[in-house]
């Protein structure tokens, strides 16, 4: 786990979330309940979840913020879903993105 328990100006972490457990591509992962799926996803060491449509290069976070799309993912219930604005749920069930077909060609470019 990467979190950051105890920062050196800030302190210890004083977080009464609970720790929930979900699954990425099948691998089950734990994370606190609440937190953006992005977080969960970086605390466990997990850095790509999609791939680029025309070059197929690994995704994952990039603004942090829902601007920009490069987060998304699949969230089992919703579809596609930004991970750094879906708050995680227990027992939630998520996999990578998949790679859309480009939009000038409407079709994949791998």
């Amino acid at each position: 786990m990467e979190r950051i328990v105890n920062h050196p100006i800030l302190g210890p972490r004083k977080d009464s979330r609970r720790e929930v457990s979900f699954t990425f591509n099948g691998q089950r992962l734990t994370g606190l309940e609440g937190e953006p799926v992005a977080a969960a996803l970086l605390a466990a060491g997990i850095r790509i979840w999609r791939r680029h449509e025309e070059s197929g290069s690994p995704r994952g976070l990039y603004c942090a913020i829902g601007h920009c799309m490069e987060c998304r993912l699949l969230v089992e219930g919703m579809g596609l879903a930004r991970a750094c604005l879906t708050p995680l749920k227990a027992n939630m069930q998520l996999a990578e993105g998949p790679q859309l077909p480009n939009e000038i060609t409407g079709r994949k470019l791998t």
